[in-house]
């Protein structure tokens, strides 16, 4: 996903991008960084173009600006959809990886790839996740020839990052509506609400699509706060890893599986359980797959 064609001639004059997330909060879906680029020369066109933060825009209005955004041949895009199993599975890994460290990764995966194609990027504006400074610094690092502008609203203060905020947030519209649920046996119905935590209408749906012995649907991020009091309600059982930890003796070790909400799934392991050394410490989904679909 993202802009596909050849690259433009503009790409090899000086080039700006904006990058913004939407979704960090929901417990339900993906989380998804968006970027948007353009030649430094373009800068002011896109000031005129009525970007804005994609939170004050309503839904309608987000789309249209996407679509045209899209049809600008200036303007260049990319989104990184961070699926909600592959979220939970890294936030529960034995060598925890948190949500700040995800964002970084996911805006450095963005900047990468936008350079491999041949994009000329001589400066980047981003909203803070975090220390503001650090991530400047880790970032400058990490790409000295480039100027990083790490602020906080960002998507507010400068129409690339506004830019880049409607790319964004259309993206994870569009991924929750059309989310296919894995979960077929069960009549599960999409009624979730806004898929935050304070959502009534999202508890609702958690604590009435939880399974007492696989917890959720794919589409919840179970490592979530939000669902401790559900899981707790599970089933407890045990069962023995057959996955050695390259650290400790942790082979044939017990685990509790009440304390995971995670269903089966189709996707490939990596995505649905910790590797190498959290293997151990995470619930193997391949497992649950061998017995019975949820």
């Amino acid at each position: 996903m993202g802009s596909e064609a050849a690259l433009p001639k503009w790409a090899s004059e000086p080039c700006i991008m904006g990058i913004d997330e939407a979704g960090r909060g929901p417990v339900l879906g993906p989380m998804v960084y968006g970027c948007l680029y353009c030649a430094r020369s373009y800068q002011k066109t896109l000031s005129t173009l009525e970007f804005a933060d994609s939170k004050t825009l309503k839904e309608e209005k987000r789309e249209e600006l996407f679509e045209n955004l899209k049809a600008d041949e200036s303007i260049g895009w990319d989104v990184d959809i961070i699926d909600p199993r592959e979220l939970s599975a890294k936030m529960l890994k034995k060598d925890k990886i948190n949500l700040n460290e995800i964002s970084h990764e996911s805006a450095i995966g963005l900047i990468t790839k936008a350079l491999n194609k041949g994009i000329l990027l001589t400066e980047v504006f981003l909203d803070t996740v975090g220390d503001a400074e650090k991530y400047r610094v880790k970032l400058s690092e990490r790409f000295p020839a480039i100027k990083f502008v790490v602020a906080k609203k960002a998507d507010s203060l400068y129409p690339v990052v506004s830019g880049a905020s409607i790319v964004a947030k259309v993206t994870r519209d569009r991924s929750v509506k059309e989310w296919v649920l894995d979960e077929t046996a069960e009549n599960i119905d999409r009624n979730f609400g806004s898929g935050y935590p304070g959502d009534p209408g999202t508890k609702a749906w958690l604590k009435h699509n939880k399974h007492p012995v696989f917890g959720f649907p794919t589409l919840v991020r179970f490592s979530w706060g939000t669902c401790t009091p559900y899981i707790k309600e599970c089933v407890e059982v045990l069962w023995e890893s057959d996955e050695m930890d390259e650290d400790s003796n942790c082979g044939k070790q017990q685990q509790k599986l009440s304390k995971y909400g995670v269903t089966t799934s189709k996707r490939k392991s990596e995505e649905t359980e910790s590797s190498g050394k959290g293997r151990c410490k995470f619930f193997q989904a391949r497992k649950l797959e061998q017995l019975t679909h949820f």
